[in-house]
């Protein structure tokens, strides 16, 4: 099993899977991960294997194949769910990838009333697609640089935050468009979201990114 970190940088979206079932060694690791997320950031995600109805049938015809396991990114309504559920997503996707799967993160093109039949009572914020990838997903083109994403306000930049910055390079944000701007003042840092309708899902994703690269230890998040 590689590290949460080498993960981080192996990572991409894959939208094609093969035709092949979680083996239940993984099913029960993956559960274990997902209620210790569930139970450390109050979530209600859950798990679904052999199921193909969460991808609506234009998509499963023209742009994805053999999806047919993912998580469903659900919790109570709350003011920060969505940030709480970008996290724990992130941890999710990085450690199906340190067994050897893939995943696709799905925000808005899933269908909705067949998933949100399998928690009623919570609020479903997207699925996390999960899998044997048939390839390995391919790293975005435009990446940003370190520069355009962050600004440091002392003179010297420490390398705890040029690490957690050039790990937030590798997020995987809404449309890929990487709105963000990590500012950091002594050990304190914050995170400037720009505008759109998933920033708060892809702020919770760039926090983790961030804390992956950077280390914990090293800095606090400004309140």
């Amino acid at each position: 099993m590689i590290k949460m970190i080498d993960a981080m940088y192996k990572r991409h979206t894959v939208r094609k899977y093969l035709d092949k079932n979680l083996p239940d060694s993984f099913i029960d690791v993956i559960n274990e991960r997902i209620e210790e997320n569930n139970q450390k950031y109050l979530l209600n995600m859950k798990l679904i294997t052999k199921d193909s109805f969460a991808i609506p049938l234009f998509f499963r015809l023209f742009l994805c194949k053999g999806v047919k396991n993912y998580i469903i990114l659900c919790g109570n309504h709350a003011k920060d769910l969505e940030e709480r559920i970008g996290y724990a997503a992130c941890d999710l996707m990085l450690y199906a990838q340190t067994l050897g799967l893939n995943t696709w993160f799905i925000s808005g093109t899933y269908n909705k009333f067949h998933v949100h039949k399998k928690v009623k009572k919570s609020q479903v914020l997207g699925i996390l697609v999960i899998g044997f990838g048939m390839n390995n997903g391919k790293p975005h083109k435009e990446k940003r640089t370190p520069l355009e994403v962050s600004n440091y306000m002392e003179n010297d930049t420490p390398e705890w935050f040029k690490n957690g910055v050039e790990a937030t390079l590798y997020a995987p944000t809404a449309l890929n468009r990487q709105e963000y701007k990590i500012v950091g003042n002594g050990n304190m840092v914050k995170i400037d979201m720009g505008d759109g309708m998933y920033r708060e899902i892809d702020k919770g994703i760039i926090k983790y990114h961030f804390e992956l690269g950077a280390g914990k230890e090293n800095f606090e998040w400004e309140k």
